[in-house]
């Protein structure tokens, strides 16, 4: 996982609201400025020899549907010489620009679309728990594709795991015992072992696991 840039760059640019919103030539306008603030040697060094295609998070946000992926990633395209790739959708609204922890967890994003036996490399705008690029990931490979890397314009350093550490790992399950463990499992049918970094050591904040059932619950009913 490949972060470009610092978050204040990007969200302090004039045409930032209107990318999120949905405006393509302000995205545009957002991606060209980013670009050339920094280098991409690192994803020419990830990508090597292999040609894959740049596959944007599609999603609607409060305000429309975001434009800043599909924007990044023809600007990499660009940049890189690799292809996009597109058809892949997010089927569910879970506006998770702005919400906490525990609304992200309960509300995952859900994938649909063709998938093709290729390589893929994600694209996403910001990173924050990391779900939604791991649930993308899943998606992309359970249909028998594979990822070899993602990259975001901005988000915190520990987010860019999508898998926990086994120290953080241990800390979670420490803490919290083999009552969130096997509750986890029976709610949203996989371990642990599969949150990313970031959740991971959100969940390891809560009081106690009741906490946890609480504060997801909650989120749920005003969700929905």
């Amino acid at each position: 996982m490949h972060i470009y840039t610092d978050e204040r760059s990007v969200k302090e640019h004039p045409h930032f609201s209107g990318a999120k919103a949905g405006d393509a030539l302000a995205a545009e306008a957002l991606i060209d400025d980013i670009l050339a603030m920094g280098s991409l040697e690192n994803i020419r060094l990830a990508i090597g020899a292999s040609r894959p295609c740049l596959l944007p998070v599609h999603a609607a946000e409060d305000a429309g549907m975001n434009a800043v992926p599909r924007a990044f990633a023809r600007g990499l395209s660009n940049v890189l010489g690799v292809p996009t790739a597109s058809g892949i959708i997010q089927m569910n609204r879970v506006l998770h620009t702005g919400a906490d922890g525990f609304h992200r967890l309960s509300f995952p994003p859900v994938f649909e679309g063709n998938v093709e036996p290729i390589e893929y490399f994600l694209v996403d705008d910001f990173i924050a728990q990391g779900g939604t690029l791991a649930n993308l990931k899943g998606y992309v490979e359970i249909k028998g594709a594979r990822v070899i890397g993602a990259i975001v314009l901005s988000g915190k350093a520990y987010s860019a795991r999508l898998r926990p550490s086994q120290e953080t790992l241990d800390g979670l399950r420490q803490k919290h015992g083999q009552e969130l463990e096997e509750w986890w499992s029976a709610t949203f049918g996989y371990g642990l072992e599969k949150l990313t970094e970031s959740e991971a050591r959100y969940l390891t904040r809560a009081q106690d696991v009741d906490t946890i059932r609480t504060r997801l619950a909650l989120a749920r009913r005003t969700g929905n």
